[in-house]
C-alpha cells in the first residue's frame, strides 16, 4: 500500500534547457559590419522594466538597489565577460566602473540597460582584436618552443588586470601556445593544427560580427538576476522554447541539460535514461567545444557560440550520431580535449525508472535502489491513470522484491541525483519512516509551509544506507536529510550539492493592452522559497554531510552551491516537532565509521583509488599549466591514465564501481552491528 502525502496548494514549476527535441543547423543571423555599435531594442527596454520590479518585489533575498548592487552587478559582468582578465586593461576597468558601473542601480531601478550594452561593446571589440592578433599570428607560420620552461595561468580571476597591450598580448601568445599543445595531444597531426586553429579563430571572428542586441541584453540581464541568486535567470522568448521540459515526455535527443559559462557551453545535467547516460561518456561539468555530424562529419568549433545555437547543432534525429569534442570535467579545463560518439535516442520516462540490484559482501545479501532523479507523470497522476510512472510507486514495488529477496540491509544511491519533484521526495521519504514532517518550506514573505507523511505505515524498516555525491542536489538532499534527521539510516560518500531554494517562472507582459496581442518579453525563473530541514537547519549553501566520507573523482572546489559567490546564505527556522526513530545513533556510526576504516587501510585497491583521487585533486588545484611539452605531456598521461583506470572500458560498460563496493562494505558492517549476523 502507498502511503498518501498531505501537502498544501503549492506549485513548483520546473524547467531546463534539454537536448530532446528534432532539430538541425545554426540559427541563420545577419552579418553585421564589425564596427556596429549594439543598443537595447524597445522591447528589452520594456523587459527590464519588469525584471527589476519582480527582482526587488518577489525574489525570495530582498536586495536593496544602492551602490553595493551596482558593484556587484558591474563585476559580475566583467568576470562573466573576462573571467581570466584576457580582454580588458586595468585603466579600462577603472574608467568604466567610473563611468558605467556607478549608475547601473539607477538604471537598473529605471529598466534602463544601457550600461550593459556598453560594457558589451567594448567586451566585443577587444575580442575582434584578439581573434585578429591569434589568426595573424598562426598566418605568419609561428613556431612555438616548447622546450622553453614557461607557464600560462589558467586561473586569473584573483590577478591583476594587464597594464598595458604589450602585457595583453603575452596573455593571448602563451593561450595560443597552450591551445596548440592540446589539440596535438588530443590526437591532431602537426601539420593540421594551425590551419585548424586559424579556421576555428576565423568562425569566432565571424561570430562576434553576427553579435545582436540579444546577445548583449542577455549577458547583462544574467549578470542582474544572478546577483540576487544563482538560480534566479531570464530567458528570451527563444531561449524559453529550449528551457522547458515535461518531466513525463519522450523526446528525442541526447539527454543532456545546457548552460553557458563564458565562452564555453557547459554540460548541467545528464537525463537520466538517454544516451549520454547510458553511455557514461558525458559528464556534468563537461565543456562542449566541438561538434561533429555522423561518423565521419568535420567537427565545428563552437566555443563563443549562442547556447541556442549549439544546441540545434546537437539536436537530431533517433539513431543518427553526433560527436562532441569535450573538455572533461574531471580534468578541470586543463589538459587536451576527447572526442566522443553517441547515437540520438528516445528519452522515455519509464527509461529514467528507479532499478535495483544485489550485492552480496561476506555472505550477506545487500539490496541497492539506484534513483537517478524524483520523476512523477504530472498529467498520470492528475487524470487517475492506473500505472502512471512515480518514483515512490516503482520504489515500493522495489522494496517488496527485495524483502522477498531476503536482503539483509538496503543502499538508495543517489549519486548524480539533481532532484526533480518535491512531492515524490517526500513520498519516498515516508517509505522508510512511520509518519511525520519532511521538509519545511519558508516563502518570501515570512510565510513557513509543513510537508508531512501522514501514513504511520513503514515500507522498509531494516538497515539502511544513502549513497550521496556532489551532484546530488534539492530533492536528494531532502530525502538525505531527512533520513539523517531521523536517525532512520547512514549517510555515506560526500557532501550534497547544497541547492535549497525553489524557482517558480514568470511571464514577463503587459497587465492589458487595447491593440490585440501583447509582445512575449520573456520569461523570469524567480527564487521565491528556501527550503528548510525538520531539525531547523537548512540544506542551503552546505548541503548535507555524510556521516561516513567517501570521496569521488568529482572537482568539488568547482561544484555546489557554496561555489556560487552570490549563493543564499546556510540559516536556520525552528525544528518541527518529529520524534526521531533512532535506528542509528553515534555510537552506530562511530562504530561502523571505525570499522570501515580499518578495513579501508588494508584495501589495495581502494587506496590505489585515493591516491589517484589525490593526484587528480593536485592538478586541478594548479593555477597554471606547464607550457613545456616534456611537463604537459606527463601530466596528459597521467590523466588519461586515472581516466582509464576508473572511467568506463567502452560505451556503456562502467570501470569497478569502487564507491559503490566500499559503500556495500559498509552497509556490511551495519549489518552486522544491528542484526548480530555473523560475520
Amino acid at each position: 500500500m502507498m502511503k498518501k502525502l498531505r501537502i498544501p496548494v503549492f506549485s513548483v514549476l520546473i524547467f531546463s534547457l534539454a537536448l530532446l527535441v528534432p532539430g538541425s543547423g545554426a540559427r541563420a543571423v545577419v552579418n553585421r559590419p564589425a564596427s556596429s555599435v549594439l543598443k537595447p531594442t524597445s522591447s528589452e527596454e520594456e523587459a527590464s522594466r519588469y525584471i527589476a520590479q519582480y527582482l526587488l518585489q518577489n525574489h525570495y533575498r530582498k536586495v536593496p538597489a544602492n551602490d553595493s548592487l551596482s558593484q556587484q552587478v558591474f563585476n559580475r559582468f566583467l568576470e562573466n565577460l573576462d573571467n581570466n582578465r584576457s580582454y580588458f586593461m586595468a585603466s579600462e576597468v577603472e574608467r568604466l566602473r567610473k563611468d558605467v558601473g556607478a549608475r547601473i542601480d539607477d538604471d537598473f531601478v529605471s529598466g534602463n540597460p544601457s550600461s550593459g550594452f556598453t560594457i558589451y561593446n567594448m567586451f566585443l571589440q577587444r575580442a575582434r582584436e584578439k581573434m585578429d592578433y591569434m589568426i595573424t599570428i598562426l598566418k605568419a607560420g609561428a613556431k612555438f618552443n616548447f622546450t622553453v620552461p614557461e607557464s600560462l595561468s589558467i586561473d586569473r580571476k584573483s590577478a591583476p588586470w594587464p597594464t598595458d597591450r604589450s602585457q595583453l598580448q603575452e596573455l593571448w601568445r602563451k593561450e595560443l601556445k597552450y591551445q596548440y599543445l592540446g589539440m596535438k595531444y588530443a590526437g591532431d597531426s602537426n601539420k593540421n593544427i594551425s590551419s585548424a586553429l586559424i579556421k576555428s579563430y576565423t568562425n569566432r571572428l565571424k561570430l562576434l560580427d553576427r553579435q545582436k542586441p540579444e546577445d548583449a541584453f542577455l549577458a547583462y540581464t544574467y549578470a542582474l538576476t544572478t546577483s540576487f541568486d544563482p538560480h534566479t535567470s531570464y530567458f528570451s522568448p527563444e531561449e524559453f522554447e529550449n528551457f522547458q521540459i515535461d518531466m513525463s515526455r519522450s523526446l528525442e535527443g541526447i539527454g543532456a541539460k545546457l548552460q553557458t559559462e563564458n565562452e564555453y557551453t557547459v554540460v548541467n545535467e545528464i537525463i537520466p535514461g538517454g544516451p549520454a547516460f547510458k553511455s557514461n561518456l558525458l559528464k556534468k561539468g563537461d565543456r562542449i567545444t566541438g561538434v561533429g555530424q555522423g561518423a565521419t562529419g568535420e567537427i565545428v568549433d563552437v566555443i563563443g557560440w549562442r547556447i541556442n545555437d549549439v544546441v540545434k547543432q546537437i539536436r537530431g534525429k533517433k539513431g543518427t550520431v553526433v560527436r562532441l569534442n569535450i573538455l572533461p570535467a574531471s580534468q578541470a579545463g586543463k589538459g587536451p580535449s576527447k572526442t566522443i560518439r553517441l547515437v540520438r535516442d528516445r528519452i522515455d520516462l519509464q527509461e529514467q525508472a528507479a532499478q535495483k540490484r544485489i550485492i552480496t559482501e561476506d555472505g550477506h545479501k545487500i539490496g541497492v535502489i539506484v534513483i537517478p532523479s524524483f520523476y512523477l507523470d504530472f498529467d498520470g497522476e492528475r487524470q487517475h491513470k492506473k500505472n502512471y510512472a512515480s518514483t515512490s510507486r516503482d520504489v515500493a514495488r522495489i522494496l517488496g522484491e527485495l524483502k522477498r529477496q531476503k536482503v539483509e540491509g538496503i543502499i538508495i544511491d543517489l549519486r548524480e541525483n539533481g532532484g526533480g519533484s518535491l512531492e515524490e521526495a517526500v513520498n519516498v521519504t515516508g517509505l522508510f519512516i512511520h509518519d511525520g514532517p519532511v521538509v519545511q518550506v519558508s516563502d518570501s514573505r515570512g510565510g513557513k509551509t509543513v510537508l508531512r507523511d501522514e501514513d504511520a505505515r513503514e515500507q522498509y524498516d531494516g538497515p539502511l544506507a544513502v549513497l550521496v555525491n556532489r551532484y546530488s542536489a534539492s530533492a536528494s538532499e531532502i530525502f538525505a536529510a531527512a533520513i539523517q534527521d531521523y536517525g532512520r539510516g547512514l549517510i555515506v560518500g560526500e557532501r550534497t550539492f547544497g541547492k535549497g531554494t525553489v524557482q517558480s517562472i514568470v511571464r514577463l507582459q503587459r497587465p492589458f493592452s487595447m491593440f490585440g496581442k501583447q509582445p512575449d518579453l520573456g520569461q523570469l525563473k524567480l527564487t521565491i522559497a528556501k527550503f528548510y530541514r525538520i531539525s531547523g537547519g537548512s540544506t542551503q549553501h552546505i548541503g548535507v554531510l555524510p556521516d561516513i566520507l567517501l570521496p569521488s573523482m568529482i572537482d568539488s572546489g568547482s561544484v555546489g552551491e557554496d561555489t556560487y559567490t552570490s549563493s543564499l546564505p546556510w540559516t536556520t527556522t525552528t525544528k518541527a516537532p518529529y520524534t526521531p526513530e533512532s535506528d542509528i545513533n553515534k555510537d552506530d556510526i562511530a562504530a561502523v565509521k571505525l570499522k570501515f576504516q580499518d578495513q579501508a587501510s588494508r584495501d589495495q585497491t581502494y587506496q590505489s583509488y585515493l591516491r589517484d583521487q589525490a593526484t587528480l585533486s593536485r592538478i586541478r588545484k594548479r593555477k597554471e599549466v606547464s607550457l613545456l611539452e616534456s611537463a604537459f605531456k606527463t601530466e596528459t598521461i597521467s590523466l588519461k591514465r586515472i581516466q582509464e583506470r576508473w572511467g568506463q572500458d567502452k560505451p556503456g560498460k562502467k570501470k569497478t564501481d569502487i564507491i559503490l563496493q566500499e559503500a556495500g562494505s559498509i552497509m556490511n558492517d551495519l549489518v552486522v552491528r544491528k542484526t548480530g549476523a555473523s560475520q
